[in-house]
């Protein structure tokens, strides 16, 4: 009886890894073949297509206190890039005596001059799509720029 019983499983447990064999390389076909539709689409929708590839799509904005004389997250970097990665990073450091404004900009999703922490994670942010608004302590991947990056504010 108990020979039965393990027979039993032990065929039940090979027709369950043959199901789970059959479905995993069916999903692995079906995510192949909707890569495969959203390939052909955008080819479809290339420059004929009337999107505009220099409209601005993607933003993100980081708050924060760039100066130990005020808080209250008055400062701020604002990233605005297109879908060919190009754009702009604009920094507003804001103090109580003056407020500085910077213009940075950005070629291929890559900044032309070193930027801030706070500019980069808006940038990172807005290239992903996690905007418009992201703090310092959101995680972002890198994007494998950090040589184009600089670590501290200049």
């Amino acid at each position: 009886m108990l020979a039965a019983v393990a027979i039993v499983g032990l065929v039940a447990g090979v027709a369950g890894l043959s199901v789970a064999v059959v479905a995993h390389n069916r999903a692995n076909q079906v995510v192949e073949e909707c890569a495969e539709v959203l390939r052909r689409r955008l080819q479809a929708a290339g420059p004929a297509s009337g999107v505009d590839r220099q409209a601005l799509r993607d933003l993100a904005i980081v708050h924060y206190d760039a100066l130990k004389e005020m808080s209250g997250h008055r400062s701020f970097s604002l990233a605005l890039i297109n879908a060919s990665g190009d754009g702009v990073v604009i920094s507003s450091i804001i103090g109580r005596t003056e407020t500085r404004t910077y213009a940075k900009p950005i070629r291929d999703g890559h900044p032309s001059e070193p930027l801030s922490p706070e500019e980069n994670q808006a940038l990172r942010a807005a290239r992903l799509g996690k905007g418009p608004v992201v703090t310092m302590d959101d995680p972002l991947p890198d994007f494998g720029d950090s040589g184009r990056t600089a670590r501290s504010r200049t």
